[in-house]
């Protein structure tokens, strides 16, 4: 069994190899703040069909080169149809990236930084079907009101849960999903 949001792809492949497993790697990090806070208001289906654009059209997420786009480079992305075109999304990648460097300057790592919001180890959840995974969680909630008071944007309390279950900070497979044991490992 898997995931019932994994029906297809480009889901399938990326609840198969990618979703829940613990992250160490702050460019990875800095890509699912902008993707999860891209996808606000859509699909993450949507967001995947449109990541390898987000690659390009970012520099490959590369926290210090997007954090010095310019306004025209703004303007170039907002012409970008293999991106979602929206100003404030555009705009808060830039202010992410600003702020994910001084996250980096003060903690050694975006990495250091965010595992402490769940003691350092994955959370294992033990969800039996889709509706009882929650939308957010109350570490979720710290590290949203925490990311805000550092200047980020974007990054609510289920934007923030979002990007905790794609870095497998919290472990949301299914219980009868045969990825939960082995991402529990």
């Amino acid at each position: 069994m898997r995931c019932g949001w994994a029906a297809r792809e480009p889901n399938l492949s990326y609840h198969d190899t990618e979703w829940g497993v613990p992250l160490h790697d702050d460019r990875m990090f800095f890509e699912f703040l902008v993707l999860d806070g891209a996808q606000a208001g859509l699909s993450w289906e949507t967001i995947l069909k449109k990541r390898a654009n987000y690659r390009a059209a970012f520099d490959n997420f590369e926290p210090a080169v997007v954090a010095a786009y310019d306004q025209a480079r703004i303007e170039a992305l907002l012409g970008d149809a293999g991106i979602i075109r929206n100003r404030l999304k555009i705009n808060s990648a830039v202010q992410n990236a600003q702020a994910f460097l001084k996250v980096q300057a003060e903690f050694g790592t975006f990495d250091a930084y965010i595992w402490r919001f769940v003691g350092g180890k994955t959370r294992q959840n033990s969800w039996q079907t889709m509706n009882d995974i929650p939308a957010k969680s109350a570490e979720a909630e710290a590290l949203s009101k925490d990311l805000l008071r550092r200047g980020f944007k974007f990054v609510g309390p289920t934007i923030c849960y979002a990007v905790m279950q794609s870095a497998g900070l919290v472990n949301d497979h299914l219980v009868g999903c045969f990825r939960y044991e082995q991402v529990r490992r």
